[in-house]
């Protein structure tokens, strides 16, 4: 792992890379999974990571035994998102981990801009419950893009806000989709997790505080 050159900023997944929340869409989508009487386990799960809300139900449906209207749809999703934010009330200050607040500080005093690019239309509460609520310089979510990823554009919307080029960002991610993003958006990248093991992902690392080895 070598530094990159000419890097000004850092884009950031959310779930998965600065905190984990993946408990807590497991257990959301698996109560709804449950009043429908649809198969949902672990495997299922695992193919939900960076995706957005609707095509996560579609994933999900595919083990129903029924199809469902565009209308039922928006009902389960809504009612799958009030679950998953009853769960996030119990995030706590404490979910953020010293690694990633001592790293996103040190990021922070090098002079790099710093932007979430996630497709979660809750970053703004999960954020504010973890004590970082006005700490990144712009967010790019689910609230502002119409494709989610794997298509790049939460990265190149944050990208614009930061006022950069993808070139001279650094996009962490946790999840393939993310990865895929960055790199049809012409981004360096940097995998995490599950991320790090991917095919197409340029660096990999280990733990969150590798990423000052990168810039």
């Amino acid at each position: 792992m070598s530094k990159l050159e000419n890097i000004k900023g850092v884009i950031f997944d959310l779930d998965g890379v600065i905190c984990f929340t993946d408990q807590y869409h497991f257990l959301a989508w698996k109560e709804i999974a449950d009043k429908e009487g649809i198969e949902f386990n672990e495997a299922i799960n695992e193919r939900l990571r960076g995706v957005s809300r609707a095509e996560s139900l579609e994933i999900i449906l595919e083990k129903a035994t029924r199809e469902y209207s565009a209308e039922e749809k928006t009902a389960l999703m809504e009612q799958k998102n009030n679950i998953y934010k009853e769960h996030l009330k119990d995030m706590l200050p404490t979910d953020l981990s010293k690694e990633v607040k001592d790293t996103l500080d040190e990021l922070r005093a090098r002079g790099l801009k710093l932007a979430i690019g996630s497709s979660s239309k809750n970053t703004e509460f999960i954020l504010e419950r973890i004590g970082l609520d006005g700490f990144f310089d712009k967010i790019s979510d689910g609230k502002n893009i119409i494709n989610s990823k794997p298509d790049p554009e939460v990265f190149l919307k944050a990208a614009d806000m930061i006022e950069l080029k993808p070139e001279e960002c650094l996009v962490i991610e946790d999840a393939e989709a993310g990865i895929h993003a960055a790199v049809s958006g012409g981004f360096h990248n940097a995998g995490i997790g599950s991320a790090s093991k991917y095919a197409k992902t340029e660096n990999a690392i280990a733990s969150f505080r590798d990423i000052l080895e990168l810039v």
